[in-house]
């Protein structure tokens, strides 16, 4: 086997890796930066906070995150200059089953890979017109709203039993800065985003997405150019999503 400690998959991993690309839509290569080289980052990448799009993210699930905790990610965003949309997302899954019973051209089969592991997931979207997120979130509508008649039906095909949409809390917002680079050293695409958390604390991920017939060589790619820029790659990864919502639901637990 490689070495976990540094962010490096076992051979299993690898096979169970090039299992999952046959069948996916996408794969998406992800890394968050540590706290002590986020100012490395953004002078090394060449970040500018004002070419940012602000984002605020919304996740709606019970106080005790029973949503989570069966692999359900119930999400709704708004941006800046752009409509909101929202999604229910499930993971893990294994591709080729989900593609089969869910037959839709809003039904997305990604692999997220980070430094030492992956997850396949399956995310049912749709796209809205603003102000309607804003709505949900103030009260003003019902949470199903946010929420076509298909991902509904997802939603309660997959949610724990007697979890309905209308009785989850709204955990949020989450106030992201996203930020797309073009480094002339890639041929992809970097994404950076900027989670906000309301307690002060901050991730930053960066991200690259590529065909999945190109995952290992486009992950080697990514790699040594983030090594050159002296990013860490060796550092415990931190999810943005299980942030959120283990903050918010200690919020939810502290006022009861």
């Amino acid at each position: 086997m490689t070495d976990q400690s540094q962010g490096r998959l076992s051979d299993a991993q690898v096979a169970e890796l090039l299992a999952l690309t046959r069948d996916v839509d996408s794969v998406e290569l992800k890394m968050t930066v540590l706290d002590s080289d986020r100012r490395a980052a953004v002078a090394a990448l060449g970040m500018d906070a004002l070419d940012a799009e602000i984002r605020q993210v919304y996740f709606f699930d019970t106080p005790d995150l029973r949503l989570d905790k069966h692999g359900v990610v119930v999400r709704a965003r708004r941006a800046q200059r752009r409509g909101d949309d929202s999604v229910v997302k499930l993971r893990p899954v294994a591709p080729a089953h989900i593609q089969e019973a869910w037959a839709s051209d809003n039904l997305g089969v990604e692999v997220d890979a980070m430094p030492g592991g992956f997850v396949c997931s399956a995310s049912m979207k749709a796209t809205w017109e603003p102000p309607l997120v804003k709505e949900v979130a103030s009260g003003e509508k019902a949470i199903h709203k946010a929420y076509s008649k298909e991902q509904r039906s997802f939603f309660t095909a997959h949610a724990p039993e007697g979890v309905e949409l209308d009785d989850l809390s709204i955990l949020g917002p989450i106030t992201v800065l996203k930020l797309k680079l073009h480094p002339p050293e890639l041929r992809m695409r970097l994404v950076a985003e900027l989670w906000l958390y309301p307690d002060g604390s901050r991730i930053l991920e960066l991200s690259a997405k590529c065909p999945p017939a190109e995952t290992f060589q486009a992950a080697a790619e990514l790699r040594a150019f983030l090594t050159v820029k002296g990013l860490d790659l060796s550092g415990e990864q931190q999810t943005k999503t299980r942030s959120a919502l283990e903050y918010f639901s200690a919020q939810l637990s502290g006022s009861d």
